[in-house]
């Protein structure tokens, strides 16, 4: 079976080995041409060449980061921040990368600090169009899946929020209705109509869970992007979070009748309605959040769910070769998200402040780990 390639882009934050997140975006992007700004200065990105294989995927994941590390260590006390929202502050003020920017203008007088996340886009290719279309209606309706493995922004400005996923409660998704696409030529009809409508200021404006993606869109597409999750920091976890999807996705390819339009009990209203409140469920209560399943609308636990697709995808890892990169997510079931890992030490009495120097600590040395242990030994272009 061939397996699909998969690429991701990855948002993050630099600041003080303390926690407190400071904008270098503009020296970073000078310096280093791996990694490019976001409309905030305290949020660099990089996007790792679309990739089949696990192993090289991981070291295009991994080195980056270590040479980033490496150039913020050079220039003081920083490093890279974990977790998708300012956990310690300040979203009080946007600090613009690039102020000649009409786009960035746009984006920080619509939205303001809303907007200064850090998150991971998964990118699987498929390049038949309305395939690709049937992939997006299916991942839609399990995108509260993937944020509820992911979530990792329980705190904001010092505080902590009553929800798992910060990030995704306020993040604004755009524009505020976007229906199941039944076609390519009924994607390229509503695309258009926006932004004549200027319910989009462009093409790449379409901010929800997941959307169809390509170098030319809305015409030429060739790969799905899963937008919804949260920044998942140790990069095992990250690759299991892509096999749940590659998975899923190759076993649609094998059923074409693996479809929420045609195979739901439900109503297409009824279907966008529970999945919008699926998603705020899962922003508020990630693993434990309680669900309605897309097939019929029944109620079902979120780790259950999970577990249920688990078991279901199995077989198209295990053909794929793929398996052994599925099986942490058994760990993340067990062991939590790391917004439940946080809060966990949170209501045990610890500061937010230790509990995200204690990460920075933990990744920067999981990172090195890996790059000693697996991707020394792999040539990765």
């Amino acid at each position: 079976m061939a397996r699909l390639s998969k690429g991701v882009e990855v948002e993050m934050y630099t600041g003080t080995s303390q926690g407190e997140i400071i904008g270098l975006s503009d020296r970073i992007t000078k310096d280093l041409n791996e990694f490019v700004r976001e409309p905030d200065s305290r949020n660099v990105e990089y996007t790792t060449a679309p990739l089949c294989c696990y192993d090289h995927l991981l070291c295009s994941l991994v080195r980056p980061r270590r040479n980033l590390r490496q150039y913020l260590e050079k220039m003081g006390d920083y490093t890279l921040i974990p977790g998708s929202t300012l956990s310690l502050g300040d979203s009080s003020q946007f600090y613009r990368s690039d102020p000649q920017n009409p786009y960035h203008t746009y984006i920080e007088q619509t939205y303001g600090t809303k907007v200064v996340t850090a998150s991971v886009h998964i990118n699987i290719g498929i390049s038949d169009p309305d395939i690709l279309m049937r992939a997006c209606r299916l991942v839609r309706v399990e995108a509260p899946l993937y944020l509820a493995l992911s979530a990792s922004s329980p705190f904001l400005d010092g505080q902590a929020t009553g929800y798992h996923s910060t990030r995704w409660q306020m993040f604004p998704q755009t524009p505020s209705h976007v229906p199941f696409f039944e076609s390519h030529a009924h994607f390229i009809q509503w695309t258009e109509e926006q932004l004549r409508l200027k319910t989009m200021q462009n093409v790449r404006h379409l901010w929800m869970s997941v959307r169809p993606n390509g170098d030319n869109r809305p015409y030429h597409l060739n790969r799905l992007e899963l937008r919804i999750c949260d920044l998942i920091v140790d990069p095992i976890a990250l690759l299991a979070v892509i096999a749940l999807l590659e998975s899923r996705l190759l076993q649609m390819l094998d059923d074409p009748t693996l479809d929420p339009l045609p195979q739901s009990q439900l109503s297409p209203e009824t279907l966008l309605e529970i999945t919008e409140k699926n998603e705020m469920a899962v922003a508020q209560h990630s693993l434990d959040a309680s669900l309605y399943h897309w097939q019929d609308g029944r109620t079902i636990l979120a780790k259950e769910w999970i577990e249920q697709l688990y078991q279901e995808v199995w077989p198209w890892a295990k053909q794929g070769g793929f398996s052994c990169f599925l099986t942490p997510i058994k760990k993340i079931l067990r062991d939590g998200n790391l917004a439940q890992q946080w809060l966990q030490k949170y209501d045990s009495g610890q500061a937010i402040s230790s509990i995200v120097t204690q990460e920075i600590a933990k990744v920067a040395q999981v990172e090195a780990s890996l790059e000693d242990q697996l991707c020394d030994s792999l040539l990765v272009a």
